[in-house]
């Protein structure tokens, strides 16, 4: 689903308009964004909890090449699903 499928549903069954859907969603990742880069965990009621996770620095290997080298450590995102959303997917 892309973002104006997204607005265009979220307008449908809401009754808005998609011009003020769309500002909703835009302010809503915003937050969302934010709160991440923060370092607070995000938990939205019937779906789950994003969080940022510190991935440590780690050997990889080029196929290509066999060259050994070392990544970076880095945060990344994590998508924790509460366990209503694990059994609508079950």
């Amino acid at each position: 689903m892309t973002t104006k499928e997204l607005i265009a549903q979220i307008a449908k069954e809401t009754g808005m308009t998609k011009r003020r859907t769309e500002e909703l969603l835009t302010a809503t990742t915003e937050v969302i964004a934010e709160s991440l880069q923060d370092g607070k965990a995000v938990q939205l009621q019937n779906f789950g909890t994003l969080e940022t996770k510190q991935r440590a620095a780690r050997k990889i290997t080029n196929p290509k090449t066999g060259e050994v080298s070392m990544s970076q450590a880095k945060r990344v995102i994590g998508f924790r699903p509460n366990e209503r959303l694990k059994d609508i997917l079950r």
